[in-house]
């Protein structure tokens, strides 16, 4: 009697065992093509480029899930969140960006562009200068900053950033030193 049970008792574990095997084999394939926090990223990088905002903030939200301290996914989902008008969120994200990578020149710049939208001029400043002292030649921030001068009427420091443009090997649109001269009754 004693292998008789003995037998049902592990006829019992075989079949458990069977069932939670059978299971694993039904749910192995819904995670077969679970992405990762880099495939989810290059996701959100491709749908950005297209315009397809809603999935990228989708994706680069993913990336942020399985790595909170991944700065490229909170400044690329400030970056949808900036063009889609939300700017508020844009900056808590370039926020996010700049405390998990300190030297984000980057997400500086970023901030820079969306305080500049907000119409708030002088944060827009502090941020792209902030840019510049981590990146001495980037270009993109010397632009943006020479923008905002302007829009604070205060000219010679935008030409400041007009021939530092130009000293570095970038360039300034054509068309906005145009407005700068006449704005500034100056040729330069």
């Amino acid at each position: 009697m004693r292998i008789f049970g003995d037998f049902l008792l592990m006829r019992g574990h075989f079949l458990k065992a069977a069932v939670v095997l059978t299971g694993l084999l039904l749910i192995k394939p819904l995670y077969a093509h679970a992405q990762t926090a880099v495939e989810y990223l290059q996701s959100g990088n491709n749908d950005l480029s297209q315009g397809n905002l809603d999935q990228a903030i989708f994706d680069y939200t993913k990336v942020i899930d399985m790595d909170p301290n991944l700065a490229k996914a909170y400044d690329n989902r400030g970056v949808a969140y900036a063009q889609e008008g939300s700017l508020s969120l844009a900056i808590a994200d370039f926020t996010m960006a700049i405390a998990n990578k300190a030297n984000d020149a980057e997400a500086y710049n970023n901030r820079g562009h969306a305080y500049a939208q907000q119409g708030n001029f002088l944060q827009a400043v502090a941020d792209y200068s902030k840019a510049i002292d981590i990146n001495p030649i980037y270009v993109k921030a010397y632009n943006n900053r020479e923008i905002v001068y302007y829009k604070l009427k205060e000219y010679a420091k935008a030409w400041s950033d007009v021939y530092k443009v130009k000293e570095i090997g970038g360039v300034t649109d054509p068309k906005f030193v145009d407005l700068l001269k006449q704005a500034s009754g100056r040729e330069h």
